[in-house]
C-alpha cells in the first residue's frame, strides 16, 4: 500500500475549501486561506500547504480565532492603510487591504499596509508576489510566538519571524524570498516530528538548553536563529517593526495571550509596496536592466535564486494537475470531514 496520495489541483482547492467550511469558517474566511494554503503545496512548500489545515481547524476549535470576523479597513494616512483583521486570520484581511496599499504606493511612490489583531500561519511570499504582479516592489514582515532564543540565549523571546520580500522583473516570475530568521520554520521541525525523523544539528536547544536532534524535545525547548547574532538582530527588527510601530503584539506578548491553548500566533503584520517607476522615474528602463544584469551576474556563474526551487515545482503541478502529500496528512484531513462538529 502506498503511503502517499495524489490529488487533482482542483481537488486540493476543494477539499481545504470544505474542510474550512465544515469546522465553521465562513465562505469568505475559507477561501482566502485556502487560497494560500493551496499556493504552498503546489509549489511543494509542504510546512505551509495542506498540512496547514490541521493547524487552523485546531485553533478555531481553541476558541481563539474568529471564523466569521469582517475585516474593518482604515485609511490611516496618505501612504499608510491600516486593516483590522478582528481576531480572524490575516489572509482575508490581507485581501482586504492590498488593492488600497496598490494604489497608495501608485500615488505616493512607497506605502505601507498594517494589518492588526490577526491570527497568521501563512508564508508571506504569495503577499508579496501578489504584489510584485502588479509591479511593484514588495517587503513583509511578522512576528509569531515566542518560540526561538537569542543569540546566546536558550529561552525563547522571538518569534520564528519571517520577512519576504519580492521584485518584478520584465518577463517570466520575480525575484522572491521568504523565510524565517529562526534556523528553520516552526512547521518544519512539525513535520519531522510527525515523521519520526530526526532535525538537523543547530536547529534547537531542549528545554535544558542543550542542543538537540530530537524534533520532539525541540518543540518543547527553544528554536535557534539562523546565522547567529545576524539572524537575532534581524528578528529582533521584525519584532519592533512589526509590533510596537502598528501597536500590535511582540512575540512574547502572542505567547501570552495564548496562555496553553496551542492556538496560532496571535499579532501584527507589516507590508510595505514600493512603486519602481516613481522612485526610477524618467531611468527606469535603464535601471531595470541593471537589476536583471545582477541577476544574470548570480545565473551566469551556476548559481540560483531565491525560489528557483519553488518555481520548478510550482510548473511540475501545473503540468501534471495534481499534488502528492502523505497519505497520513490525507487520512488526517478526511477525518475533519466526518469528526461531529
Amino acid at each position: 500500500m502506498s503511503d502517499t496520495h495524489t490529488l487533482s489541483l482542483d481537488d486540493a482547492w476543494s477539499l481545504s475549501v470544505r474542510i474550512l467550511e465544515t469546522n465553521g469558517f465562513s465562505l469568505d474566511h475559507a477561501r482566502a486561506i485556502a487560497r494560500t494554503i493551496w499556493q504552498g503545496q503546489r509549489d511543494e512548500c509542504h510546512s505551509h500547504g495542506l498540512y496547514r489545515l490541521l493547524v487552523c481547524t485546531h485553533t478555531l476549535k481553541t476558541g481563539k480565532v474568529s471564523a466569521n470576523a469582517a475585516p474593518e479597513l482604515t485609511d490611516a494616512a496618505p501612504g499608510l492603510v491600516r486593516v483590522d483583521a478582528r481576531g480572524a486570520y490575516s489572509l482575508l484581511a490581507y485581501d482586504t487591504g492590498r488593492p488600497v496599499l496598490i494604489e497608495k504606493a501608485r500615488k505616493q511612490g512607497i506605502a505601507a499596509l498594517a494589518i492588526n489583531h490577526c491570527y497568521h500561519f501563512s508564508a508571506l511570499w504569495p503577499e508579496v508576489e501578489a504584489i510584485a504582479a502588479e509591479g511593484l516592489v514588495a517587503l513583509a514582515m511578522t512576528p509569531s510566538h515566542s518560540w526561538v532564543a537569542p543569540h546566546g540565549g536558550t529561552k525563547g523571546v522571538f518569534g520564528t519571524n519571517p520577512l519576504a520580500f519580492a521584485w518584478p522583473r520584465p518577463e517570466g516570475n520575480p525575484f522572491v524570498f521568504d523565510f524565517a530568521t529562526s534556523a528553520a520554520a516552526r512547521g518544519e521541525i512539525e513535520l519531522h516530528r510527525r515523521a519520526g525523523k530526526a532535525i538537523p544539528e543547530g536547529w534547537a536547544v531542549d528545554s535544558d538548553g542543550h542542543s538537540t536532534t530530537d524534533a520532539e524535545a525541540a518543540m518543547k525547548g527553544a528554536m535557534l536563529t539562523f546565522g547567529g547574532h545576524k539572524g537575532s538582530a534581524l528578528s529582533a527588527m521584525i519584532e519592533l517593526m512589526a509590533g510596537p510601530l502598528i501597536g500590535d503584539f511582540l512575540s512574547l506578548e502572542s505567547q501570552a495571550y495564548d496562555a496553553g491553548a496551542g492556538a496560532t500566533p496571535y499579532h501584527g503584520e507589516l507590508i510595505l509596496a514600493i512603486d519602481p517607476k516613481i522612485f526610477m522615474g524618467t531611468d527606469y528602463m535603464m535601471h531595470s536592466q541593471r537589476a536583471e544584469a545582477l541577476f544574470d551576474a548570480i545565473l551566469g556563474q551556476g548559481a540560483r535564486l531565491p525560489s528557483q526551487r519553488r518555481y520548478e515545482a510550482r510548473a511540475r503541478s501545473e503540468a501534471s494537475g495534481t499534488v502528492t502529500i502523505p497519505k497520513a496528512l490525507y487520512d488526517d484531513l478526511l477525518a475533519l470531514l466526518s469528526e461531529d462538529k
